[in-house]
């Protein structure tokens, strides 16, 4: 179970997980060993699992990015997973109900290398088809 602190906490990191713990302490009035404590403690409980990159405006506004629903030979879904992993221009992968199985969010620098990677996917051993939505412009990302 998390607190009122550790949920402030987590918001603090989620703006800007590089911020240090002097920093973070003093956001939350508190001392700069406590705050170590709670981010040890929510690394060891598994609430906290990683720190990531998160792109610039700069950056994302040159990415083409995509959503691709997959559909997935049943029998062949764990092996199919394993390689879309692999894909290193997926950035998330979901399982959903409905006609087709997941949805892969692929991010590429130029339309032409979208296209290589679509390509790639709908190639892919299990892969039955692929419906693939470009996204335009992104209106809010929380």
């Amino acid at each position: 179970m998390i607190t009122l602190q550790d949920e402030k906490l987590i918001a603090l990191l989620r703006s800007n997980a590089r911020a240090s713990i002097s920093d973070l302490a003093r956001s939350l009035d508190l001392s700069r060993s406590t705050v170590q404590s709670r981010l040890q403690k929510l690394e060891q409980s598994g609430v906290i699992q990683g720190y990531s990159v998160e792109f610039g405006e700069a950056y994302l506004s040159e990415l083409v990015e995509a959503h691709v629903s997959i559909k997935v030979k049943q029998k062949l879904t764990t092996k199919t997973n394993i390689a879309l992993k692999h894909i290193t221009h997926i950035s998330a992968l979901y399982a959903i109900s409905g006609e087709y199985d997941m949805i892969a969010v692929v991010e590429a620098q130029s339309l032409q290398q979208l296209s290589t990677i679509l390509d790639d996917i709908g190639n892919l051993e299990g892969v039955e088809r692929t419906n693939s939505s470009v996204i335009l412009e992104t209106k809010f990302k929380r």
